[in-house]
């Protein structure tokens, strides 16, 4: 069987422990198509993931895997696969597991859809957390509507990035919090107003209909934040401070509409088809902070630990 290069990890820890190593190459289940990887993007989950914070999902089988999507090409399909074919470019994510920081991935059919023509498959790897996120959290789970307020929390990030400009795609008045080095960067995305997030009290920015959460913070205090009616949807907890974490989500629980609407991603092809659309006609644009080679993986994930990010590290593969 042939073997690949693929980031591993064989402790949790801190981004040192990640390393290069050479492992089997996937084989395609029948339902399953083999990708040649070109890029990953580096997404919060997997710095948790690494530091052993999630090893009731991760497990101990060591060594570990990390990278969640990926945009390259067609290498082969499995028996079932059908509407996909060999030399294709595509894009997508890997659901529940990780493992694409690797030169192969074997993937579910319904979890590829076709990569943006217009992009190169760094742009285009960094639209595709950010972007299926944004749009299931500002239109699927929050209804957005032309005219409302919307709060970003870390419009700078990889997610909020794509939010500021998706809410204003939207018809919204987007107002986003992000470090003081990062405010006219966020407002060349959109934003009508970008405030310093240290420096900004919660009580100055006012009444939102919808605050989208990319922080997982002091969640409590921003549900206050909410104008009657209004909807607050969130991508993270602070998992720094499980038991607070539990107990922001149980008693938001109580609040009705007020709710916070937790969420984790997992697109399939359809919305993948989706954002790739908003990408072809130039509604949604890709910001990459740096681009990484593999060899890098462990500076990939110190650089989006320092903080202070610009859209998504990327790190190029093939």
């Amino acid at each position: 069987m042939s073997d690949m290069r693929a980031a591993l990890f064989d402790r949790f820890g801190p981004p040192e422990v990640l390393r290069v190593g050479r492992v089997p190459r996937p084989v395609p289940a029948p339902d399953e198509v083999l990708v040649r990887v070109s890029a990953a993007s580096v997404n919060g989950g997997e710095l948790l993931g690494r530091a052993g914070k999630l090893r009731l999902v991760t497990g101990r089988a060591f060594p570990l895997r990390t990278g969640i999507d990926f945009v390259g090409e067609v290498a082969g399909t499995g028996a079932s696969v059908t509407g996909v074919r060999p030399g294709e470019r595509v894009w997508g994510v890997l659901g529940r597991r990780t493992g694409t920081m690797a030169e192969y991935v074997a993937v579910h059919q319904g979890r590829v859809g076709p990569a943006p023509g217009n992009l190169g498959p760094e742009d285009a790897v960094s639209l595709i957390a950010g972007g299926t996120t944004a749009v299931t959290a500002l239109r699927d789970k929050a209804a957005l509507k032309p005219g409302e307020r919307l709060l970003v929390r870390g419009g700078s990030g990889g997610v909020g990035s794509v939010a500021v400009q998706l809410g204003k795609l939207y018809g919204a008045r987007v107002v986003a919090l992000a470090g003081a080095g990062n405010l006219d960067f966020v407002r060349g995305l959109g934003a009508a107003e970008a405030l310093d997030h240290r420096t900004t009290p919660f009580a100055a920015l006012g009444r939102f209909d919808v605050v989208l959460d990319t922080v997982g913070t002091r969640q409590a205090e921003v549900r206050r934040l909410l104008a009657p009616g209004g909807r607050m949807v969130a991508i993270t907890a602070d998992l720094t401070r499980p038991v607070a974490a539990v107990a922001t989500l149980l008693g938001s629980a109580v609040h009705g509409r007020g709710r916070i609407r937790f969420f984790s991603g997992n697109p399939g092809t359809g919305l993948l088809t989706e954002v790739a659309g908003y990408a072809e006609r130039g509604d949604l644009v890709p910001v990459v902070d740096t681009v990484h080679p593999l060899e890098d993986i462990a500076g990939a994930h110190r650089a989006l630990e320092a903080g202070g990010v610009r859209g998504k590290h990327v790190v190029r593969i093939g």
